[in-house]
């Protein structure tokens, strides 16, 4: 992602507000560099100019309330909501009090003297992952009553007129029987919350040794095998879901305390797992290059279960996985 300042601005606004789909969030610059590449790349698909000018609205209006740079992107409010308190946490938890030891530890003394070349030593290191699914129902032959929710066997005719087949119309697109399904899909899709199953089951499936090596080295370094997705929603007018998980990296590095026991006037050394440490350099590969997996997964989905409607239906699904590293 490349950032670019306006030269002709030699006092830039210190924040930065984004319309995001009709909700407004404003927030500091530096937390704004701070966001993972591939978030970023999803705000500003076209590289984002750091200058005081306005940014029209999509009807061609222009906010001047106050004095911050507007940017109006097509991003869940939610989800970045989520990424920026996360960051924050981490931040506070790694680095401690604003006047603490630890906010220039990148220029300590300590760190100076041993010559620390490694950045897991200085800052505090987050993996990111994200996902979009995109997924596609394939409708039953029979037919769907829509007054009464429910679908009919092809051997007995539709009693009333609302009865239809799920599909499109004559101009290809898809007739509100079709809509509902997609939306009781995408709504069932929403509560599969862990993060590894479908991988896991591909992996199963074709034996694949690097796919399966991915899921040991993400649980080795901070995942949980049976974790879930930090945020997950349904996008607007789409068969598309966006999920998102952060964990902190285990690096192995085990940092002094913040601040020393009553009575201790030395400073512990830097504790140092050296296995670990080697497992967490391995994603110093992806720090600011994200790299993306793709692959299609079939599954069957109960819709309506427990209730004499429930159905069994067959959904495609097309999943992307970005995976990086952030230092904060």
């Amino acid at each position: 992602m490349d950032y670019q300042a306006d030269p002709s601005s030699s006092t830039a606004p210190t924040n930065v507000s984004l319309g995001l789909r009709g909700h407004r969030l404003s927030l500091e610059r530096e937390a704004l560099m701070e966001l993972p590449e591939s978030v970023l790349l999803c705000l500003f698909p076209n590289g984002v100019v750091l200058s005081a000018q306005r940014q029209p609205r999509l009807d061609g209006t222009q906010d001047v309330d106050d004095g911050e740079d507007v940017y109006f992107v097509d991003f869940d409010a939610k989800c970045l909501e989520f990424v920026l308190n996360f960051f924050a946490t981490a931040r506070d938890a790694f680095y401690g009090p604003p006047q603490g030891p630890r906010r220039n530890l990148s220029e300590s003394a300590q760190a100076a003297a041993n010559n620390i070349p490694n950045p897991l030593f200085l800052k505090q290191a987050i993996i990111v992952l994200r996902e979009e699914l995109e997924y596609f129902v394939i409708p039953p032959k029979g037919k769907f009553n829509a007054a009464a929710d429910s679908f009919i066997d092809e051997k007995h005719p539709p009693t009333t007129t609302a009865d239809e087949v799920a599909g499109t119309d004559e101009a290809g697109k898809p007739n509100k029987t079709l809509l509902q399904l997609k939306m009781d899909c995408g709504k069932a899709l929403l509560e599969r919350k862990s993060i590894f199953t479908a991988l896991q089951r591909n992996v199963n499936r074709e034996n694949n040794v690097a796919e399966q090596h991915l899921i040991d080295m993400l649980c080795m370094s901070g995942f949980e095998r049976d974790d879930a997705w930090g945020y997950r929603s349904l996008e607007p007018n789409r068969c598309c879901i966006a999920s998102i998980a952060l964990v902190l990296l285990k690096t192995g590095i085990t940092h002094p305390p913040i601040t020393l026991p009553e009575g201790e006037t030395v400073r512990p050394s830097v504790d140092v797992n050296a296995q670990q440490l080697a497992t967490a350099q391995k994603l110093l590969l992806f720090w600011r290059k994200p790299a993306r997996k793709c692959w299609w997964d079939a599954t069957e989905l109960t819709l309506d279960e427990g209730t004499d409607q429930a159905r069994q239906i067959k959904v495609w699904a097309r999943r992307v996985w970005t995976l990086e590293l952030s230092l904060i």
